[in-house]
């Protein structure tokens, strides 16, 4: 048995977002991090994509609907 490592790879409209190494341990401050290169992941679901190319993949998906 091996055990592999996965890079985790943070994904917001097919653009894969840099994941600085202090807060690979914060979800909450990834996001944070993440909404000031796109403030719209504030209000943006998260969602597990799964492994993909050998990458743990985590999409932020924007919230679809009307204003009002």
């Amino acid at each position: 048995m091996q055990i592999q490592q996965l890079a985790r790879t943070y994904r917001y409209d097919g653009i894969d977002l840099p994941a600085p190494p202090h807060l690979a341990d914060d979800p909450a401050g990834l996001r944070a991090y993440h909404a000031t290169l796109y403030p719209a992941i504030l209000n943006a679901e998260t969602v597990d994509a799964g492994v993909i190319g050998g990458s743990h993949v985590t999409e932020y998906r924007r919230a679809i609907g009307t204003k009002g």
